[in-house]
């Protein structure tokens, strides 16, 4: 087998580790929300959480609040307006601002989320995490290994199999 060079350089490689647990992380997540029939991509449900817990935002205020740029923010929203889940009307207080909802079909995705999709990734991550202890790239390491022995998808139906 060929040695994991992002895992051996440790902190010389800690960004690259990252990145890639996240996309081993969002491409199950993708997986488990396909399952349950949600028809949007796994990063984009950030947007709708922070609109339903915030409620409506600026494009700036919800870039700010998912941590990305506004450019992203703004095409993440028209995505998500395209689909039916969000509308972006004008500011009321100033004209130049843009000021995103969450439309009917959005918040009937948030609720049915909240009580089917995320606990159960919630669940899986918790469970993915469950023994980490001590130094960080120890840690990390656990967590790619946990990710190679059962992948969220996994969790999930084990998850779902231990609640009654």
């Amino acid at each position: 087998m060929v040695e994991d060079i992002v895992k051996s350089l440790g902190y010389l490689c800690l960004g690259s580790r990252f990145r890639r647990i996240g996309e081993r992380l969002q491409a199950d997540t993708q997986q488990v929300i396909e399952e349950l029939g949600v028809s949007i991509q796994a990063a984009q449900y950030p947007f709708l959480g922070a609109i339903d817990r915030l409620g409506p935002l600026t494009v700036g205020e919800l870039a700010q609040a998912v941590g990305i740029t506004q450019p992203g923010a703004t095409r993440t929203a028209s995505q998500l307006m395209e689909l039916g889940f969000l509308d972006m009307q004008q500011s009321a207080e100033d004209q130049r601002r843009r000021v995103v909802s969450l439309t009917p079909k959005g918040q009937e995705l948030v609720d049915y989320s909240r009580q089917q999709v995320w606990p159960r990734i919630a669940a899986a991550v918790a469970d993915l995490c469950r023994d980490l202890d001590g130094p960080l790239l120890e840690q990390l390491a656990a967590i790619e290994d946990g990710l190679s022995e059962a992948s969220l998808i996994r969790r999930t139906s084990v998850a779902q199999k231990k609640t009654p």
